[in-house]
């Protein structure tokens, strides 16, 4: 098993949006960067764990925990024109974009602010803290994954 965080704008998808989804989960698509591409076709497996992380809002942090339930498939976004997400250079023969399912596991009492996971000195190599840690899927070792689910409640 691996650990990700996965990055949602809450306006979009919200750790509540993804509690209201059944046990087939929900359809983590959009993502239209490369590397978290490479990271959902070739990494992502089910049973995972990740951090739900709301981003570009007020209260931007550590939201919840969900679980990868369907791993890498087309995101069937990328062949809808009317969709935002729409890539007119893939195809179903050959599609660019990848999505996967995932389902709650659990809301935190509060989102863990980012500004708090700066401060931790167990975290301080934790892709998310560093400069330039702004890929909205990113692995979680361990040991962070420890660390941050040790003050989830607190």
């Amino acid at each position: 098993m691996n650990y990700w965080l996965f990055k949602t704008e809450p306006d979009e998808f919200s750790i509540d949006d993804l509690a209201k989804v059944d046990e087939e989960g929900e359809c983590w698509e959009g993502i239209r960067n490369y590397q978290a591409r490479n990271f959902l076709r070739d990494k992502v497996a089910v049973g995972d764990k990740v951090f739900i992380y709301h981003s570009s809002c007020k209260n931007v942090g550590i939201a919840g925990i969900a679980e990868v339930v369907k791993s890498a498939f087309p995101d069937p976004f990328q062949f809808n024109p009317e969709s935002k997400y729409y890539d007119p250079k893939s195809t179903p023969e050959n599609p660019r974009w990848i999505a996967v399912n995932v389902k709650f596991v659990e809301k935190f009492n509060d989102i863990i602010p980012l500004a708090r996971l700066k401060k931790m000195p167990e975290l301080a190599d934790m892709v998310m803290v560093q400069k330039g840690g702004r890929l909205s899927i990113q692995p979680v070792d361990e040991k962070h994954w420890l660390a941050i689910n040790a003050i989830k409640g607190a």
